[in-house]
């Protein structure tokens, strides 16, 4: 507790910056963590990005026939997913699309993009780029605000929108990092689909996101869950959740300097997963409504 006492004013300094912060503990035991350089002190760089790796799930496979080869592009996610695909250094080859074909996929769909035939001069050669990104860019959020994703307390607000500590890149330029002790029960704080999670990272793992669930609700936006501890996932890929459903426990996995929640909200903005601003519907520091928010 002394310790996050001594975190918070560094969180909201307007003198915090994102990069290198320094964490030491003196002769009483006390943690402190410090922009300034210290000497003997542990180095925690935190970086404003989130890894999914869901390239193996967003892909490009080819299928050669009589007609020449067809792109044909693979959604295995349960979201929709933009694409956009381009084709350069074409030779020898018919059916180039002059502009990036773009499209919105649906969940678990393969679709046969576009066809390329020989023109019998040559051997055919091409490149290809595909760019994608989670989420329906036509998505229009309905709900700001949020219940309370938890269940116990009351905590404390530990760093929140625009925050320049950490959150400050589009992916989690509105999150909200919230203390708490690890182990505290993490719930839905929408109804939706179960769309990726990670489930297996130790300490800081090779991950900044921790252990994490993501959420697709019905109007299309995203809510994501961070730094759970790991093992504590209790739902899956293609699970639908309720409000107030239990969906992992608090941990401290990833780029963290103790046990939190990071909850942000995002959509998909051109190509690219961005957070968008939300609001709690009661204090961080209260004890949650549980007729809001879920079951206890």
């Amino acid at each position: 507790m002394r310790a996050l006492l001594l975190l918070l004013p560094l969180l909201i300094s307007p003198y915090a910056m994102a990069g290198s912060i320094y964490k030491y503990t003196d002769a009483n035991g006390v943690t402190t963590y410090t922009d300034k350089k210290t000497a003997g002190a542990e180095v925690i760089v935190f970086r404003d990005a989130m890894v999914e790796n869901v390239d193996r799930q967003v892909y490009v496979t080819k299928r050669s026939h009589a007609g020449g080869e067809t792109l044909i592009v693979h959604n295995d996610l349960y979201a929709p997913v933009e694409i956009k695909l381009s084709i350069s250094n074409a030779q020898n080859v018919t059916g180039v699309p002059r502009e990036p074909i773009t499209w919105v996929m649906q969940p678990r769909q393969e679709l046969r993009l576009v066809t390329l035939q020989p023109t019998g001069t040559g051997a055919v050669q091409y490149d290809y780029k595909l760019e994608h990104a989670l989420g329906d860019p036509r998505a229009e959020q309905s709900l700001t605000y949020y219940p309370l994703p938890w269940r116990g307390g009351p905590f404390r607000l530990t760093q929140g929108p625009g925050g320049r500590y950490s959150h400050t890149g589009i992916k989690g330029r509105y999150a909200m990092d919230i203390a708490m002790p690890e182990g505290t029960p993490i719930v839905a704080a929408r109804s939706g689909m179960v769309i990726k999670t990670e489930n297996s990272q130790t300490g800081r793992g090779n991950n900044p996101s921790g252990n994490f669930v993501r959420l697709l609700h019905d109007d299309g936006t995203m809510s994501v869950y961070l730094h759970l501890k790991r093992g504590s996932v209790r739902v899956a890929e293609g699970q639908r959740i309720s409000t107030g459903q239990l969906l992992a426990l608090s941990g401290n996995t990833g780029n963290s300097t103790g046990p939190h929640l990071h909850f942000v909200v995002q959509k998909n903005v051109g190509l690219q997963t961005v957070s968008i601003p939300f609001e709690f519907a009661q204090p961080v520091d209260g004890l949650p409504n549980f007729a809001v928010g879920g079951e206890p």
